[in-house]
Order: C-alpha cells, then structure tokens, then sequence
C-alpha cells in the first residue's frame, strides 16, 4: 500500500501551488523535517487543512517532489496516468502523422503534468527517462498505460537519479521488440542514428530540433561550420546537408569520433571530407587562432557544467569567455549559434552573458533569431523558467558596418 502523508504548505507557497507552479519545494512545506518514502502520496493542505493539491514524493536536484492534481477527489491510479499519457499523445498528433520526422518528446514532465517523467518516441519505439526513486516507484501503472493508450514497438527506459547513493548499470530494455541499434530515425528529413541501450545518452538531443533545422535551411550553404561540444555531430549533419562547404566537429570524448563518423554514413555524407577533432574545445580555440583558422558559422552548445584536468566549466560563470573566444575564430559577417540548456537563468540574463563578451571586445552584432524548447516538449503556462533551452543567432557585425 503506497504511504500517504499530508504536508502543510507554508503560506508564500500556497498561491503558487494554486495557480499551477507544479514543484514541491522543501522550503515551501512546514513541517519538512518528517522522514517520507520516495514514491509516497503528499496530501498538501493549508494551514486549516484545507486542502491545495495532490504530489508525489521524489527527492530531484530540483525539489522533493511534483504537484499530480489539484483536484481532492481524483484518484492517483492507473486511469489518472492513462488520462495523462491520452493527453500528451493527442497534443502531439501532428508529429505522430508525420513522415520526414519519427523522432520526438511524447511527454514531457511538468509540461503534461507529471514532474519527473519524460518520454520520447524513437521511430516505433518509446523510451521513458525518470529522474527520481519517487516516480520510478509507478512505472508499472506508467507502463501499462503507454501501452492502452498507443502501440509500442518496443519500450526502453533511462534512469536519471542514484539508487541508494549508487548509480545503477543495468540493461534498458523493458518490454515488447528489442531494438537493432543504430536505429536510424527522421528528423525534418535528416537520418540520425540512436541507440536506446547504451548509457545515459541516445546519439541526438530532441530539443534542438528547430535550431538544426534552422541552420540546414538558412546558414550552412557555402559556409564553413564548426561545431563545438558537438557530441555525434548532429550539428554538423545538418550543416553538411544544407550545403556547408566543410564541417569541424570538436568535442573530448573519444567515443564522438566513432559516432560522428556514424551520422555522417547514414546520411550518405563522406565523412573524410569533413573535419572530426577529439580535443578540449578551449585548446582547439587556440589552435584554430594559432593557424589562422576562421569560420562562418560555429555552433557553441556546451554542457551546463564540465570538469577537465586543466579546467572546469560552467555555463552560468564562463559563457562570456566562450563567445570571445569563438569571436576569434569567426569571420565578420558571421553567425554564432549559442546555446545553453541550464535552467539556473532565463534568455534575459542568457543574452547579457552575450552582449557583455561583444562588448569586451568592442564587436558590434546583431541576434537573428532566437529558439526555445520546441512545442512537442510542453512546459507549465505562466511558469517560463521551466523552459530552459535558450538559443540566440547572432550575426557579427563587419567593422564600419
């Protein structure tokens, strides 16, 4: 039987939890210091116990648990997830009848109501990433409701928290058709090969979707790319297809090699004839200013934060840094791509990181265009923090210009 626990929210928090802010946050409940079960049922009441909402409870980076209703008489059970997961489906019908793009979010957390989940759709395939014990502990109901409410192919799952202070290795398969990886799926038309069954990460990265496609479309023809932190190159695919006459792909990891060289072949791209680097980003700045080296466009999409032997990185304290360095390697009149998944700040703080390193190095510019999370990845109304993608297109302004 799952524990139910009622919590008295503090009363700054109680107009929030009303109007929709779907997470728990420790300092919001008064008496915090009670010793609750992942997984269990928070019963959230005011001060009268009147009560304000239903949550789960789940200990994330974020806060210790999600708000699931603020309905009193509805029920936590397996109809309430297969409502959940209609929901999401029905919103997303668009992509599920398109062709040239088998690759999306399904549900995306707080967005469709339930904080901690997320699921993707992989070309028949749907892959379920959980971020705390709390919600993993209803994967059973989760699961039996994603298969009532469409087919699956296959499932895989992602966990995203330590069990018991010990991350877990263990096989993501779940149900139905084991998956042949690479599985090759679409995305605006464009081959990526994702493998469902090796570690934390996938090949592709579905929220940057639009900003590919964007650079495909509208900044790679007869332009020189490169792509930083670039992962698998999925940047540097669309860049290849949309005409650049060169791609460079830098990124530290060792496996990225192997796995750009992959999404080139799938995409008939020859690989030879395209620039893959594995070395620290910031050393191959150097190299680049060192041999004269500039380009047309560079795509800067780091991690949030990153630990090597000579550094650490942090998007909130070093984005700065990075432009200016990507602003000595950029021909004028060229574009920056920069972009950052970390929610600690919002695209306002987000650009004057921007304009600070443009204005450090007397450079004039000008944003083109700018991208949040695509609209399958749904997020709260009225609570834009929990949009955290943020990308700028930034034209760099020739001198006299």
């Amino acid at each position: 039987m799952r524990q139910l626990v009622e919590l008295q929210l503090k009363s700054t928090s109680i107009k929030d939890i009303t109007n929709g802010y779907p997470l728990i946050l420790k300092e919001a409940i008064e008496n915090s210091d009670l010793t609750i079960e992942e997984g269990s049922l928070l019963r959230l009441v005011d001060k009268n116990n009147g009560y304000v909402a239903t949550g789960y409870y789940g200990i994330q980076n974020k806060g210790i648990g999600w708000v699931l209703t603020r309905k009193e008489k509805e029920t936590i059970d397996l109809k309430f997830f297969v409502k959940k997961l209609g929901e999401a489906i029905r919103k997303r019908a668009n992509y599920n009848e398109s062709e040239d793009t088998t690759a999306f979010r399904v549900f995306n957390g707080e967005g469709d109501g339930i904080g901690g989940l997320t699921i993707d759709f992989f070309n028949g395939f749907y892959m379920a990433s959980w971020y705390s014990e709390g919600i993993y502990s209803f994967r059973k109901d989760v699961y039996t409701a994603l298969n009532e409410v469409v087919n699956t192919r296959g499932i895989y799952e992602k966990l995203r928290f330590n069990r018991n202070g010990q991350y877990v290795e263990q096989d993501d398969y779940v149900s139905g058709e084991k998956g042949e990886f690479p599985l090759i799926v679409k995305e605006n038309g464009m081959n990526y090969a994702v493998d469902l069954n090796d570690g934390a990460m996938t090949g592709i990265f579905l929220d940057q979707r639009n900003v590919r496609k964007a650079l495909r479309d509208k900044y790679s023809e007869g332009k020189t790319v490169l792509n930083t932190f670039s992962y698998t190159g999925a940047f540097s695919v669309a860049a290849a297809l949309g005409g650049s006459i060169g791609t460079t792909s830098v990124d530290l990891a060792k496996r990225s090699l192997p796995k750009t060289i992959e999404q080139f072949a799938v995409n008939g791209i020859d690989y030879e004839s395209q620039d893959i680097k594995v070395m620290n980003v910031f050393d191959y700045f150097s190299y680049a200013a060192r041999h004269d080296l500039k380009f047309d466009v560079v795509v800067l999409d780091p991690p949030s934060f990153a630990r090597t032997k000579k550094m650490t990185f942090s998007t909130a304290k070093d984005y700065p840094k990075l432009v200016k360095d990507a602003l000595k390697i950029t021909n004028d009149d060229g574009i920056i791509i920069a972009s950052t998944n970390n929610a600690s700040f919002n695209m306002k703080k987000f650009k004057t990181f921007i304009d600070k390193a443009f204005k450090e190095t007397n450079t004039r510019y000008k944003i083109l265009e700018e991208h949040q999370l695509p609209e399958d990845f749904a997020v709260p109304h009225n609570f834009p923090e929990f949009n955290y993608l943020k990308v700028v297109f930034i034209k760099v302004m020739k001198p006299g210009k």
